[in-house]
């Protein structure tokens, strides 16, 4: 096959390039004047102290050590500490009587100096500062979040999810994924309980989402499970296991699939009847069996009818089973959502469910 030739295009002069900042120079850039202004400031209160030692205690000294804590890396915190340390004891110096409120004072700043080394000796293992650390939590707690949130929908459908973590933490085992087939024409959402709770499963949730969110996308519904199923079991965690529900949805016909690993059934509602149905499906616990099937149920949402998935928070509690669980949840459903299904999800989240656990649920409806 011949290749076809462009054809020529007038010579364009060559941009000029501007040096760019690259990040790191800049993030160097940037702890440098922190420590700059950090050491300025603990050489002014030491300073003020050495003159004015009747007027300004010993313990303010304490402000630099609190804002290095917040700002500092792992790196420079410890010796901007025996900086400040030094400056007590030059400090101490300049007192003419040392009294008792005076050695309790030194005393509090050297436990506090102590327990600003512990944190810094801790946070060296991630190797940011403690506001860099958190912005970064927040960060991770936005994308868990970010990846439950539901595309938009053809008319005449209505999705919504809702996620409540154990005692209302920022950070769950529970999360949801949900995206939309290349064409529009599929709506493809997981459930996903992770092993744990809170902050304690708050990491595994988050690196499960991103990594069943890039296999919801790529892959056939058929085989999602499957495959969730053998990266959690390459993963090699000691509490590594998750349950899950995985729903595959015809936008245009109305037609889906059910398939749950470990995961409590879905719930159907008729709207024909007025009924809500359990759709009874059995898959093994993601992570724990090598080869494991999942099997399929299907149906088909007409209008009016409702679907609900949701996390075992929703039905089980330590002094309930949870069987009675989604009969308690199909009689909540036939009460809170009769005639109004808008913010539906948030109503059901907030009266079901354990107050010590993970909750998350999604509700379709089709209008």
């Amino acid at each position: 096959m011949t290749a076809l030739r462009e054809p020529a295009r007038a010579a364009r002069p060559t941009p000029v390039r501007r040096p760019r900042r690259f990040p790191s120079l800049a993030g160097a850039a940037r702890e440098s004047r922190i420590v700059f202004w950090l050491t300025v400031a603990a050489i002014a209160i030491t300073a003020s102290i050495m003159v004015f030692p009747n007027v300004i205690p010993i313990n303010a000294l304490v402000v630099p050590l609190l804002l290095g804590s917040l700002l500092l890396g792992p790196r420079q915190l410890p010796w901007f500490v025996v900086f400040v340390m030094v400056g007590l004891m030059l400090a101490l110096t300049r007192q003419s009587v040392i009294q008792v409120r005076t050695v309790i004072a030194v005393a509090i700043v050297f436990l506090l100096s102590f327990i600003i080394l512990l944190t810094s000796f801790r946070r060296s293992r991630l190797g940011v500062a403690g506001v860099l650390g958190e912005s970064m939590l927040v960060d991770l707690r936005d994308r868990i979040l970010g990846q439950g949130g539901i595309p938009e929908l053809p008319h005449g459908w209505y999705a919504e999810s809702a996620l409540r973590s154990a005692g209302g933490t920022p950070f769950a085992g529970d999360f949801i994924v949900a995206t939309t087939s290349p064409g529009g024409e599929r709506l493809e959402v997981v459930v996903v309980d992770v092993s744990g709770k809170g902050e304690q499963a708050g990491t595994r949730a988050l690196l499960l989402s991103g990594a069943f969110g890039g296999l919801l996308t790529a892959l056939d519904p058929a085989h999602f499970l499957p495959s969730a199923n053998n990266y959690l079991l390459r993963q090699q965690w000691e509490e590594g296991f998750a349950t899950a529900v995985h729903l595959s949805l015809q936008l245009d016909t109305g037609a889906f699939e059910v398939r749950t690993a470990g995961h409590p059934p879905a719930i159907q509602l008729a709207a024909g009847s007025g009924r809500w149905a359990v759709l009874e499906t059995e898959g093994p616990i993601l992570g724990l069996i090598e080869g494991a099937d999942f099997p399929c149920v299907r149906g088909v949402l007409r209008r009016g009818d409702a679907l609900l998935l949701y996390t075992d928070g929703m039905v089980e509690t330590r002094r309930r089973d949870i069987g009675l669980g989604i009969d308690r949840m199909v009689g909540q459903a036939e009460r809170l959502l009769r005639g109004e299904f808008d913010g539906g999800a948030a109503r059901l989240v907030e009266a079901l469910g354990s107050q010590n656990d993970d909750r998350a649920l999604l509700l379709v409806h089709r209008r």
